[in-house]
């Protein structure tokens, strides 16, 4: 770094230079004029959707070398027309947090110790449970021969990290399944 002269100091800057009141050029360091944004050193920008709750805000986010750099909210979305809470802003740190699961983690009924999942048998588990549940619990009619076509034994707990496109795929879902108890954040 060269050492600073005294033509260097700002007030001289500003005196000599095509900013006298100092609210440009004048007051500019040279490691200010060499700041560049994250943004334009990053690979490339996806757009998603802000997954704390059901609005559905758009983002962008930048990611460079396989890690997210930065998100930001998407102007053209009419949604959040580009603006995030601060939930959503600091959204980044959710994708790069070293607390981050990025594996199946399945406790067996009385285990003491958590174990790790292929994605391919979580997905198996999940599914014969639901349908032995469906099975063994189907409600076709009542005692006086009304239809019922219910499933009891199956239930939908939904919550707000997904957008409203999501929920309501998931209440079509369930119901054709037969739940009646379906309840989630979006109220659909």
């Amino acid at each position: 770094m060269a050492r600073l002269t005294l033509l260097d100091w700002p007030v001289l800057r500003q005196l000599r230079g095509a900013d006298p009141t100092g609210r440009g050029s004048a007051v500019t360091s040279a490691r200010t004029r060499s700041t560049v944004p994250r943004t334009s050193t990053a690979d490339g920008m996806a757009e998603s959707i802000c997954p704390y709750c059901a609005v559905g805000c758009s983002q962008r986010i930048f990611h460079q070398d396989g890690k997210v750099i930065q998100i930001e909210g998407n102007p053209e979305s009419p949604v959040s027309r580009g603006r995030l809470c601060p939930k959503g802003a600091a959204s980044e740190q959710l994708a790069n947090s070293y607390l981050r699961q990025t594996t199946v983690r399945y406790r067996r009924p009385y285990a003491t110790e958590w174990e790790d999942l292929d994605l391919d048998t979580a997905m198996d588990m999940i599914a014969d449970r639901f349908i032995e549940a469906r099975r063994k619990h189907w409600e076709d009619e009542d005692e006086q021969g009304r239809s019922l076509r219910r499933a009891m034994g199956i239930a939908s707990l939904g919550g707000a990290t997904i957008d409203n496109e999501e929920n309501y795929l998931i209440k079509k879902f369930f119901t054709a399944a037969g739940a009646i108890q379906i309840e989630n954040q979006a109220r659909i």
